[in-house]
């Protein structure tokens, strides 16, 4: 007999959710082995899965980068009008690499063993402009248990954009190779503006809040106050205090928000949203035919491991595969294991996807996104 159960494995309170089920007869083996062989590399190297020195010291590193900037044009210590488009950008820098890796790491619980670091370095998400419940939902619950399942992943859920073959086609999709820079330089200001009050009402609806033990009308109120002291730190005290015209304020803040909105997408999406990624759909009694774990394979991409400088910056993110299968270990291993994860799905016969650099794989999810505006990819499908 099949046996379809339904994913619990990110997070204790996934199963109080999760609707899509996965068959664990296909390959059952292969993750349990490869668990083992991850556990034993932390065991017999007696090192441990969370933050180590070298993490701290980024921790400190984007921190800097985000609130020194901010602090120098406060203090007046930074008068001229190019250097506070400078400390702008170094803003913008810095703010990428919180979401990208401190924030990431802490709502995923892998950031350190004790709950109130990663809670409170969790929260740093509400310094950037967004609500950390909230990207907890749709990144730990919706993305990484239904990772490019159409209707559950909102990552690939945009009116804008069509990121699924499974997706109706638009007109206007026809040009979403062209339009998505823009579109994805606005994420983060989106976010700021609207994006987490729709989500709220949305996870009310379909009953996800209660996953955060929060009410709707609770999540309201700490949203806006999230929402207004942030821009007063942000808007209204350099408005006040930076001796210089307020466009140049309001034009900075945008560039900083340009500057994260379009790494944080140009990061994620080549990782799932490329040629050769999977895109699947539950079926009536929703189920997918395929054990989680290489679903997640299916679905998920690397890209520029030969890459130090650049993995060390965007959080080890370039190593999607092993933060997709263990997103409770620090990204500072990523590198480390993928060697483990790379030789046991070789040995069960589990394709591991990846792109030699960033661009082949930037190149890849933007010919993609022309394949399904155009309706060129449709057709593959159609002949295959």
């Amino acid at each position: 007999m099949t046996s379809f159960v339904a994913i619990n494995f990110n997070s204790h309170y996934l199963m109080r959710v999760s609707k899509v089920k996965f068959n664990t007869q296909i390959q059952p083996d292969f993750f349990k082995v490869l668990r083992d062989r991850v556990n034993n590399y932390f065991d017999e190297n007696q090192i441990t899965r969370f933050a180590n020195a070298k993490m701290k010291f980024k921790t400190v590193f984007m921190l800097s980068l985000y609130f020194i900037p901010w602090i120098l044009m406060l203090t007046g210590l930074i008068q001229t009008v190019p250097m506070v488009y400078l400390m702008w950008v170094l803003m913008g820098l810095g703010m990428s690499g919180i979401g990208l890796s401190i924030m990431h790491d802490a709502n995923h619980g892998a950031y350190s063993k004790k709950k109130w670091v990663n809670k409170s370095l969790g929260f740093m998400l509400n310094f950037l402009g967004g609500y950390h419940l909230n990207w907890r939902i749709q990144h730990n619950v919706l993305h990484h248990s239904y990772t490019n399942i159409d209707g559950f992943d909102e990552d690939i859920q945009t009116k804008l954009m069509r990121f699924s073959p499974l997706q109706k086609r638009k007109w206007m999709h026809r040009f979403q190779a062209f339009y998505a820079p823009f579109f994805y330089s606005l994420m983060s200001i989106y976010w700021l503006i609207s994006k987490d009050f729709e989500q709220l009402a949305r996870y009310n609806k379909k009953k996800l809040l209660s996953t955060q033990d929060i009410t709707l009308k609770k999540a309201i109120v700490e949203v806006i106050i999230n929402k207004l002291w942030y821009i007063g730190l942000f808007i209204v005290l350099p408005l006040i205090l930076i001796p210089v015209a307020w466009f140049h304020i309001l034009i900075g803040f945008m560039i900083m928000h340009f500057i994260t909105g379009l790494a944080l997408a140009l990061i994620f999406q080549p990782a799932h949203v490329v040629e050769d990624s999977s895109f699947f759909a539950p079926d009536d009694d929703m189920r997918i035919d395929n054990n989680w774990a290489i679903h997640q394979m299916q679905t998920t991409s690397n890209y520029a491991h030969g890459s130090k400088l650049f993995s060390w910056f965007i959080g080890g993110l370039n190593y999607q595969i092993e933060h997709h299968l263990f997103p409770n270990v620090c990204h500072i291993h990523y590198n480390k294991i993928s060697k483990i994860v790379r030789e046991t799905a070789a040995e069960y016969g589990v394709a591991y996807r990846q792109h030699k650099t960033f661009f082949g794989a930037l190149r890849s999810h933007f010919v993609l996104l022309n394949q399904l505006g155009t309706g060129a990819y449709d057709k593959k499908l159609a002949k295959a």
